[in-house]
């Protein structure tokens, strides 16, 4: 990364862009006016973005206000491709409540604390993944790369600022590349990188969700790097103007209220969510499940310390890409309005709060091996054309047979969903690289994650997954 010119781009992100975007119209007389920035196509905000805004809650928490005598509200929702430009609106005092990914969020905290009408805190988290694997770095389909190291010296696709890049960042620094001289990083939109990736003008991209999980599941890369092998927590979250929430705190509360109504519906109704997402950000409802589905994402609102300490562990990142204020975190954080908004609907958020599990499991009864899909880091779905929701899967043995009887049948898969036997991170099952040992089928993200299994159970053969499809046995 040429390091003299990622500030000077960084800065560009967070003022040029404010001079283009969504201009504000003003809310009528008598009525107050609350802007929310949010990312579509981010869709671990979708609790406080997408999701939230296709279902209404916000509308229908303040017209709540409204008809018990109190004002009138104007909800504006404005999207963005990733954070930098809702952080330069909130620096203008033109949006009141943003959501985007943990780096992010601390150019955030950074850039509006100088001004005390912009100045922001942070209120929520909406999904969060324990050991990092909601970033990720992908090579085009033709690379030769199996490591990240192996990246030395090249062109990589990011967004300067975003989670993706703070990712990169620390995947090149461990694995003995220095991210200021080692590689070029390209300062681009996640779209803009996506079609350098395919045309071979960079050789890998590093980014956030979704768009990993989209550019494989469309054949147009495969995934080199997960970030679960930092084994450090990454998230999104919410942040708000504290000049706002103090001169109209019931519109924070029913922000999170409704943001609490959101997480429930995807909780429990994860299928019917991914629909609803995929409409309003355009992407495949395939992909959006993986992410938004059962042991994907923990979509937990609550402020969790492993979380707050991750985020105070990243604060050098911010004196690695430009000149930043330096961040309190202990005071950027603030708990209080959404455990005022856990209180008034009735949940309990110290027990949420000590809650590790991923609140979105696979359950059910495998069809196929007759198993329950009750253990996290072996149960899979399986998705099938037709179908009115996937249909679990004991362990990846399982799902494998699955696939098998279902193509025997004629049958459509439209997507297969497994944990890597080694990290637990949910993916696609046909884009996943495959050992056998003995009887059993074990999938892993990468080729380097194979690899390194392979190092400890020699028995353990490669095997394709169209080969493993065939061959397995009950």
């Amino acid at each position: 990364m040429k390091v003299k010119f990622v500030p000077v781009l960084l800065a560009a992100a967070l003022t040029l862009t404010g001079c283009s975007l969504e201009k504000t119209d003003p809310a009528p007389a008598g009525t107050v006016k609350v802007v929310i920035g949010y990312q579509s196509k981010t869709i671990n905000t979708v609790t406080a973005g997408t999701l939230l805004r296709a279902q209404g809650y916000l509308e229908q928490r303040l017209q709540q206000i409204t008809d018990n005598g109190g004002a009138k509200y104007q909800v504006e929702w404005q999207d963005y491709d990733t954070g930098a430009p809702i952080t330069a609106q909130m620096v203008a005092e033109k949006i009141d409540i943003g959501s985007m990914g943990d780096y992010p969020l601390l150019i955030n905290g950074s850039r509006t604390q100088a001004n005390e009408r912009a100045k922001t805190e942070l209120v929520s988290v909406t999904g969060y993944n324990p050991r990092g694997a909601l970033n990720m770095v992908v090579v085009p389909n033709d690379s030769a790369a199996t490591s990240i190291a192996e990246l030395s010296g090249q062109k990589i696709s990011a967004s300067v600022g975003s989670a993706g890049h703070g990712t990169l960042v620390q995947a090149l620094s461990r694995a003995g590349i220095d991210p200021a001289k080692g590689v070029e990083v390209l300062n681009q939109q996640p779209q803009v990188g996506a079609t350098a990736l395919e045309s071979h003008q960079v050789s890998a991209l590093s980014q956030f969700v979704a768009w990993p999980g989209l550019l494989v599941f469309q054949n147009k890369a495969k995934l080199l790097y997960d970030g679960a092998e930092l084994g450090v927590p990454t998230f999104h979250g919410v942040v708000a103007r504290r000049a706002y929430a103090a001169e109209h705190p019931e519109v924070l509360q029913a922000f999170l209220a409704a943001q609490l109504d959101a997480t429930q519906f995807l909780r429990e109704r994860p299928f019917d969510a991914a629909k609803i997402v995929a409409d309003g950000s355009g992407l495949p409802q395939e992909v959006v499940y993986l992410y938004n589905g059962p042991g994907g994402t923990s979509f937990d609102t609550t402020l969790e310390p492993s979380l707050i300490a991750a985020l105070k562990g990243d604060v050098a990142y911010l004196k690695s890409i430009g000149d930043f204020a330096d961040l309190d975190i202990d005071r950027f954080v603030e708990n209080a309005p959404l455990r005022q908004a856990f209180a008034e609907t009735g949940r309990d958020y110290d027990r949420e709060l000590a809650d590790k599990a991923n609140p979105t499991p696979i359950s059910g009864t495998d069809p196929v091996c007759g198993a329950a899909a009750q253990n996290p880091a072996l149960a899979g779905e399986l998705w099938l054309g037709g179908t009115d929701k996937p249909q679990p899967a004991a362990d990846p043995t399982c799902l494998l047979r699955a696939i098998q009887v279902a193509k025997a049948q004629g049958k459509t898969v439209r997507a297969a969903y497994v944990p890597d036997a080694e990290l637990g991170t949910r993916w696609f099952a046909d884009k996943s690289v495959w050992l056998r040992e003995g009887a059993t089928y074990l999938p892993f993200t990468t080729a380097a994650a194979a690899q390194r299994y392979r190092q400890s159970h020699p028995s353990a053969t490669p095997v394709g997954y169209d080969q493993a499809v065939t061959e397995v046995r009950g």
